[in-house]
C-alpha cells in the first residue's frame, strides 16, 4: 500500500515527510491543530504503521518518538469528541440488559436499503469504502488479548479463531470480502480504496485502533467488539437479499452470509462470555464496556446518516427494524 492522498496542510506535511524518509518530523509538528478529515486521515495512517505499513515508508517509522507524539495529540482529541457524545447508562448491567439497550441506541441502517431500494452503483460503493474495515476485519482487537484474564481471553480467542477461518485462511472473513470484491470487478488490494473513504469511515476505524491498541481502553474494546457483534447478523441477512436482488456475484453474497450464522453465535460470545468474563474480574470497566458500545452504535449511525443522505436515499424510520430485531 501506497500513502494515500493528502486531505488538508497536516497530511500535506506528514505524508511529504513520511515519503522523503526523513526523521525531523519537527516541521509536521509545527502544523498546528486541525480537524475533520484532515486529522483523521492523519490519525489513521499513523495507526497503519502498526499493521501492514507503506510500501513508501520505512518500517524504522513505527516507533519515531515524534510520530508517536503526533499521534497522541490526534488520539486525545477523538477520545475526547467520542466521549462528549457519550451518556453513561446507569442501574443496568452489561450481561443482563446489553440487547435491551442496544435495540434502544441502533440507528440508521445502510443494509436497509441495500435490501430494498440501492441500485448496482451505490451497493459498489459501499462495498468500495467497506473495505478499509473489512479487509482488516479483526485485526484490532487481537491487540487486546494479551491484556485480559484468563476466562476473558480463552472467550476473545475463541471468537477470533471463528473470524479468522478456523485455521483454513481460505476462511478469513477479510480473505472472503477480497474474493467478493474481486468478483464484484473491484480492487481487492489492502487499502486500495482509501483516497475515496469520507471522515465517518476513518473514524470508525481510528476508534477501533485506539481501544485496541491502549491497554487502558481494553473495557471499550470488547465493548465496541460486542456492540458490532449484536448488530450484524440481520443486516447482514439483509445485505444477502439485497446483493442476490442487484444479481451480485456468489462471492460478495458468501461474504454475508457467512455473518449471517457466525455473528448471531458470536453476539451472545462477545457479551456474556467475554464481556461477562471481563466485568466479573475487573467490574470497575463496566463503564468503558458501555463507552466502547455506544460509540460503535453512534459511528456507525453517522456512517449511514452520511451514505444514505449521499444517495438521497430516505433514511426516516430506518432504525426500527433493527431495534425489533436486536431485541
Amino acid at each position: 500500500m501506497q500513502i494515500p492522498q493528502a486531505r488538508g496542510p497536516l497530511t500535506e506535511a506528514l505524508f511529504g515527510a513520511l515519503r522523503s524518509g526523513s526523521d525531523d518530523f519537527y516541521p509536521v509538528l509545527a502544523v498546528g491543530p486541525v480537524e475533520g478529515e484532515d486529522a483523521a486521515l492523519a490519525l489513521w495512517v499513523l495507526y497503519e504503521l502498526h499493521y501492514r505499513g507503506f510500501d513508501d515508508v520505512s518500517d524504522e517509522m513505527e516507533w519515531d518518538p515524534q510520530l508517536l507524539r503526533l499521534r497522541v495529540a490526534l488520539e486525545r482529541d477523538l477520545e475526547q469528541r467520542l466521549r462528549e457524545r457519550f451518556t453513561s447508562p446507569q442501574g443496568l448491567s452489561v450481561v443482563e440488559d446489553f440487547f435491551d439497550w442496544v435495540a434502544e441506541h441502533d440507528g440508521a441502517s445502510v443494509a436497509d436499503h441495500v435490501q430494498r431500494a440501492a441500485d448496482r452503483d451505490q451497493v459498489l460503493e459501499l462495498l468500495r469504502v467497506r473495505s478499509i474495515y473489512h479487509l482488516k476485519e479483526s485485526d484490532p482487537v487481537a491487540w487486546v488479548v494479551p491484556r485480559l484474564g484468563v476466562r476473558a481471553k480463552a472467550a476473545l480467542t475463541e471468537l477470533q479463531y471463528d473470524e479468522y477461518g478456523n485455521g483454513d485462511p481460505n476462511r478469513l472473513h477479510h480473505h472472503l470480502y477480497a474474493r467478493g470484491l474481486e468478483a464484484c470487478g473491484l480492487e481487492a488490494a489492502y487499502g486500495a480504496h482509501l483516497d475515496e473513504v469520507p471522515l465517518e469511515v476513518l473514524e470508525q476505524n481510528n476508534a477501533m485502533s485506539l481501544f485496541g491498541l491502549h491497554r487502558r481502553l481494553r473495557g471499550a474494546a470488547l465493548g465496541h467488539l460486542a456492540a458490532f457483534e449484536a448488530t450484524s447478523s440481520m443486516p447482514s441477512r439483509r445485505m444477502v437479499q439485497g446483493l442476490e436482488r442487484l444479481g451480485l456475484p456468489a462471492e460478495i453474497v458468501e461474504y454475508y452470509a457467512e455473518h449471517v450464522e457466525a455473528d448471531a453465535v458470536h453476539e451472545q460470545l462477545a457479551v456474556r462470555a467475554i464481556c461477562g468474563a471481563l466485568l466479573d474480574e475487573e467490574p470497575e470497566l463496566a463503564d468503558d464496556v458501555w463507552f466502547g458500545a455506544f460509540t460503535c452504535l453512534d459511528l456507525e449511525d453517522r456512517f449511514a446518516r452520511t451514505m444514505l443522505d449521499h444517495w438521497g436515499a430516505d433514511r426516516l424510520g430506518a432504525g426500527e427494524d433493527r431495534r425489533e430485531e436486536v431485541a
